[in-house]
């Protein structure tokens, strides 16, 4: 009956989808500015997630001794009266019977007056929240921690605000036909029957709340999870291997990076070797170093040698390969050096002397 009314009136309300009603009577006053609440994600997406109050406060689940002294504001939200019918053949109305526990033989829908009058909004500043919360971090040697962590599908939540009523509220039932005149007028005299039912409830009852999820590091740092976008939970063991992993790739893509930087530099070096020798020297098809006391520029096929890269421009990225070479010279552990016969022949021997 209480859960039905705080239904209704979120209903009503609205406040874009961020009230949340009070279940039940004996909990509403765990819904408290800063009270710790349980999130339980439900399996269906049509289902909307389960709320479950804790005895904690957030100033329970965190490290030093320092409180939080993040004022709450508070003003008049509404007067709120409420008369309604409701089927008892319909989801809603399945709930109602099984809550008000009133006899419904014969009746095909319920009326239900909800009487909360002015009902205030206590809200927690929340600039002034984050300032403080800014170098806290979280007790993960606490027992509502450690149960937290252990479910997937729990997510801790701190309640931001919270309605509560003024003054003694009062909720009334009645199981009827519909058409009938008067649904509202209770006598319990006249109800030997048990179809009508009511109770009283005191003043500064909370009947809805909001909460921003908490999203927790495994350093103990958190956040308040301010938008609907942002969702709490903690973060996982593979959230920080997949994080090792990432910079893993970004360090071996730099090493990629400058080893292809130093063989652009190579080529570099190679070009303005080529082009100093050509200035210094013009050369042509026919120069072939054959002057006397220099190293004989020679086929190496006619040596059994293959055809393969020349050791100065043919080792970059384009493989220029020759069969030419100096069987006088050694490179690599080999009695011999394939060299272009223009120019590189003679650019190679320039540098050994």
């Amino acid at each position: 009956m209480f859960a039905a009314a705080t239904k209704s009136f979120v209903k009503q309300v609205g406040d874009g989808g961020r009230l949340v009603p009070v279940p039940s009577l004996s909990e509403a006053d765990k819904y408290q500015p800063l009270s710790l609440v349980v999130k339980k994600k439900r399996c269906f997406l049509l289902q909307r997630a389960k709320f479950t109050s804790t005895p904690f406060t957030l100033n329970d689940i965190l490290l030093g001794d320092r409180e939080i002294s993040a004022g709450i504001s508070s003003y008049q939200l509404l007067n709120y009266e409420d008369k309604s019918d409701v089927s008892l053949y319909g989801r809603r109305g399945n709930h109602m019977v099984n809550d008000v526990g009133i006899n419904v033989a014969g009746s095909d829908s319920i009326a239900v007056k909800a009487s909360f009058g002015v009902v205030t909004k206590h809200e927690v500043e929340v600039t002034t929240l984050l300032k403080e919360l800014t170098t806290r971090k979280i007790n993960f040697d606490h027992c509502l921690i450690r149960q937290s962590r252990s479910s997937r599908k729990a997510v801790l939540c701190v309640v931001m605000e919270s309605i509560r009523t003024t003054r003694q509220c009062s909720l009334s039932v009645h199981a009827g036909m519909r058409g009938e005149a008067v649904r509202f007028h209770i006598i319990d005299e006249q109800n030997p029957k048990g179809r009508d039912k009511a109770i009283v409830f005191p003043a500064h009852t909370t009947i809805a709340f909001s909460v921003f999820e908490l999203f927790i590091y495994l350093d103990g740092a958190f956040d308040l999870c301010v938008t609907s976008v942002s969702k709490g939970g903690f973060e996982r063991e593979e959230t920080t291997t997949f994080a090792v992993l990432y910079r893993l790739r970004n360090i071996l893509f730099e090493r990629n990076r400058r080893v292809m930087d130093a063989i652009a530099r190579s080529e570099l070096y190679m070009d303005d070797l080529f082009s100093d020798y050509y200035y210094d020297k013009p050369l042509s098809m026919t120069d072939f170093s054959l002057r006397e006391g220099t190293h004989v520029r020679v086929n190496l096929l006619n040596h059994n040698i293959p055809k393969g890269p020349c050791v100065l421009c043919g080792m970059g990225n384009y493989k220029r390969e020759t069969v030419y070479g100096c069987l006088e010279c050694f490179f690599n552990g080999q009695k011999y050096v394939r060299l272009h016969a223009v120019p590189c022949f003679d650019v190679w021997h320039k540098r050994i002397k």
